[in-house]
């Protein structure tokens, strides 16, 4: 079994895109471990605010898999594939790690360098998963989050999923 950590973000009808991504993720491997919803500015171009989170399971399903399962999710809420790298999303799920993997595997980077960049990514990241070590940095995420210099901003938001306030996991 490998512990697998997902970025989930949308900036198009933001609510319902993650919401049907927290449904299919459940579906696909059970019960999820969940951050808190933050909404943040857009990163590299002008657009409405997102909604991010960080996602945490464990699966024995291969990461070649894993892939194909999250781009159809991502497909089946609308993303588009020849849509530019900074522009609006229905639905963006990047695999930020899968166990100790670290390097290209299955056409996938890991643990993936968004990590250490994006506020988006790392925040919520670390009130997940505080204490599990970055593969190739060492530090763990809460330590990561600490030594975190950008002006990045994001915020908590209230979002309700199955009858649970994600705002105050």
């Amino acid at each position: 079994m490998a512990d697998v950590f997902l970025s989930l973000g949308s900036n198009t009808a933001r609510y319902r895109h993650l919401t049907i991504a927290l449904d299919s993720l459940t579906e696909l491997f059970g019960p999820l471990k969940l951050s808190r919803v933050y909404e943040s500015e857009s990163v590299g171009f002008r657009g409405s605010l997102f909604l991010n989170m960080a996602v945490g399971f464990s699966t024995d399903m291969p990461l070649s898999e894993l892939a194909v399962q999250m781009r159809a999710i991502e497909l089946n809420n609308g993303r588009q594939l020849d849509a530019l790298k900074f522009s609006p999303r229905t639905l963006d799920i990047d695999i930020l790690s899968y166990g100790e993997l670290c390097g290209y595997h299955a056409g996938i980077e890991l643990p993936r360098e968004e990590i250490l960049y994006n506020a988006f990514v790392l925040l919520p990241l670390s009130e997940l998963a505080p204490n599990h070590r970055h593969p190739l940095d060492g530090r763990s995420y809460q330590e990561l989050w600490r030594a975190y210099a950008s002006d990045q901003k994001l915020w908590p938001v209230s979002f309700l999923w199955q009858g649970r306030d994600l705002s105050a996991t």
